[in-house]
């Protein structure tokens, strides 16, 4: 064990999380992110599947701010009393 993490864990008290427990984690996000999900090898280290993770949270919220920036513009050449019109407000909030 690294001296970092035996520091870590002296530090943090009860908050300890075991060696498993960080396994079952990572092995948990390996299922959550289609680009680790979707490869053949089981195998992949927790780093790549943190990783992924960072780069799939990222796409995410791109993915989002470009839907509501489609909202506002579909919002803008909607009459504003139209029920269309309340419903896309209703998703921008």
């Amino acid at each position: 064990m690294s001296s970092r993490r035996s520091r870590s864990r002296q530090s943090s008290g009860a908050s300890r999380i075991s060696d498993d427990q960080i396994a079952d984690l990572v092995s948990r996000l390996q299922q959550l992110i289609p680009e680790i999900r979707n490869r053949r090898s089981d195998k992949v280290s927790a780093s790549k599947v943190l990783q992924e993770t960072c780069n799939y949270i990222r796409s995410l919220h791109r993915e989002v701010d470009d839907l509501s920036d489609r909202l506002s513009e579909l919002l803008e050449s909607t009459d504003s009393d139209s029920a269309q019109a309340a419903i896309i407000r209703s998703l921008l909030m």
